[in-house]
């Protein structure tokens, strides 16, 4: 269950986020596996050796079931960026594994399939 911003100990209410995101990731910019925002995540049920940090272990709530890392991203409200050095940490801990999108599966940047999108809901609205 997301957790109101209020809520969080990283998060002030009118400021906003306390820690700048690169502050999140040790200043790394690089993952050190491939995700994309549509590869999706699960938590083993493993416990890490070490504590990994306070972002590491809302991953790893989050990905009790499978979750994008777009939506992983969006819950934590950081830029898919460091979201994605963060899971590459908690794949080389073996704390998470990780599945491409299925074959066939839309490129979300695809400009056809964003018209095509934009189109639908022009027309619903």
């Amino acid at each position: 269950m997301p957790e109101s911003r209020g809520e969080q100990p990283w998060v002030d209410e009118r400021a906003g986020r306390l820690v700048r995101p690169y502050t999140v990731s040790d200043g790394r910019t690089r993952p050190t596996s491939e995700f994309n925002l549509l590869t999706m995540v699960m938590a083993t049920g493993a416990e890490p050796a070490e504590y990994p940090g306070p972002d590491h272990c809302r991953i790893l709530e989050l990905a009790r079931t499978p979750v994008s890392v777009a939506e992983l991203a969006a819950q934590l409200r950081l830029p898919a960026t460091v979201v994605k050095v963060l899971l590459s940490d908690l794949v080389d801990l073996d704390v998470v594994t990780t599945r491409d999108p299925a074959p066939g599966t839309p490129d979300p940047t695809d400009p056809d399939l964003l018209e095509a999108v934009l189109h639908g809901l022009r027309t619903r609205l």
